[in-house]
C-alpha cells in the first residue's frame, strides 16, 4: 500500500467514523499535529500506535505498515494555490528574514529543528473574530566549526 492509499483510507475510515483528527490522535497516544501529519504521510508511526489507530477506525494491517514506513518528505516546490496554505507560506515570505534574524540574535548562528519539534494548533475566541494561535517549539541547533 502506498502512501497515497494509506492517507486516502483514513480519510475514508475518518469520515465514516465521524472522527476527529484529535479522536485518532487521542487513540493512537499521540499528539493531534504529529498524528494528523502522519496520517498525510509526511511521517511514520511506530508499530503500537499505528496499530491503536487502526483499530479505532477498523482498518487492516495494511494500513498500519503504511503507517510505519517512512516516508518521502517532499512537496511541491511551487507556491500552492489552496488559502490557507499559501497563507503559511506568505507568513514565511514576510516574516521568515524577521524570525531568522530575532533566532541568530537570541541563539545564535543555527536553524530550529524540525526533527526535535512540537506544533500545536488551538482556536483562541475573539469577539472581533476567532484567533488561530500555532505554536511551533524546535530544537535549536547551530552550525557548529570544524
Amino acid at each position: 500500500m502506498t502512501k497515497i492509499e494509506m492517507t486516502e483510507a483514513i480519510i475514508l475510515a475518518k469520515a465514516e467514523k465521524g472522527a476527529s483528527w484529535a479522536s485518532i490522535a487521542e487513540a493512537a497516544g499521540l499528539g493531534e499535529v504529529f498524528v494528523t501529519s502522519a496520517c498525510l504521510g509526511m511521517n511514520s508511526l511506530k508499530s503500537e500506535p499505528a496499530d491503536k489507530l487502526c483499530a479505532y477506525l477498523g482498518l487492516d494491517a495494511t494500513v498500519s505498515a503504511a503507517l510505519q514506513a517512512f516516508p518521502h518528505k517532499s512537496w511541491e516546490k511551487a507556491v500552492p494555490t489552496d488559502p490557507l496554505i499559501y497563507r503559511l507560506y506568505e507568513i514565511v515570505g514576510v516574516y521568515g528574514p524577521t524570525m531568522k534574524e530575532l533566532i541568530h540574535e537570541k541563539f545564535g548562528d543555527g536553524i530550529m529543528s524540525a526533527i526535535d519539534f512540537t506544533m500545536d494548533i488551538d482556536k483562541e475566541e475573539n469577539p472581533a473574530g476567532d484567533r488561530v494561535v500555532v505554536k511551533m517549539n524546535g530544537k535549536f541547533l547551530p552550525y557548529k566549526a570544524w
